[in-house]
């Protein structure tokens, strides 16, 4: 059950422009609601049917989540009583994101949507699926906005910790799903420092040289270099070979000290992960 939304409440679906026809939810009563709650073990089942029809960014749909999710709602009246995926007044931003992020619109069997998270911009592609070829990327940008549109991310836990909602400085907001949020939403949630090879220490840069080396990084990527507030760096590098229409991006990455030592995981500080 995915909703769009006024400030009003009002359901704003065929206002979206572009927008084709998509199928209809009637919204539950709040007697509908409490009796449903009294069902416990088929409330939990409809929930978790709804949560998985939900997954509204595509992508990464047979991977396992980076969280375990939460059954205590985080904001009743937008998961239980309602459930809007998009809340936005005339003329805001979140008026103009494209309709194939819906799933009620746009057929995943044979395309996936993706977000790419860029030092000055967010942008959503569609990319053809094929299970038989993976690797096949042939992407289409659907939509964009700048970094400086976004106003703050919420991460979502309920109900599988898959969801996270985008809320731009209009006020209005998008509510998306991927089974990855954190790798996704990090750059997004409290921009890092991102850090030049050159800015580092000679060992820092004899550390990663080594690494790009063994993961065998072509000369056309660079690592993407962040310094956490503990005092260690993440490296992590988006190696070209690595990249399918079915998961997007996949980074391999290491941790160093100040010292340029690489940090074994269990030595890892909350911020590292």
């Amino acid at each position: 059950m995915r909703w769009f939304r006024d400030t009003d409440r009002s359901d704003i679906q065929h206002e979206l422009p572009g927008w084709p026809e998509g199928p209809s939810f009637t919204a539950r009563s709040t007697g509908g609601v409490v009796a449903e709650k009294s069902l416990k073990g088929a409330a939990t089942a409809v929930g978790v049917a709804v949560m998985a029809f939900l997954s509204s960014a595509g992508g990464n749909i047979s991977t396992p989540s980076d969280d375990a999710g939460s059954d205590t709602p985080d904001d009743p009246a937008d998961e239980v009583e309602d459930f809007p995926v998009i809340w936005a007044a005339p003329g805001t931003i979140a008026r103009t994101l494209p309709w194939q992020l819906d799933p009620g619109r746009f057929d995943q069997k044979h395309h996936r949507t993706h977000a790419i998270v860029t030092d000055r911009r967010l942008v959503i592609v569609c990319l053809p699926f094929d299970k038989k070829q993976f690797e096949a990327i042939d992407d289409e940008v659907l939509w964009q906005c700048a970094r400086t549109d976004i106003d703050g991310i919420e991460l979502k836990d309920f109900k599988d910790g898959t969801d996270f909602k985008v809320i731009f400085v209009d006020g209005s907001w998008c509510r998306l799903s991927c089974k990855w949020r954190r790798k996704l939403t990090r750059y997004l949630v409290e921009p890092p420092e991102l850090l030049s090879l050159e800015s580092l220490s000679p060992a820092q840069r004899a550390t990663v040289s080594n690494y790009a080396e063994k993961v065998q990084m072509p000369s056309s990527t660079s690592p993407i270099i962040t310094r956490n507030s503990c005092g260690h760096y993440n490296v992590d590098i988006l190696l070209p070979s690595r990249f399918t229409s079915a998961f997007g991006a996949s980074e391999t990455s290491l941790v160093m000290d100040s010292d340029g030592q690489e940090v074994d995981v269990e030595e890892y500080h909350p911020e590292d992960f």
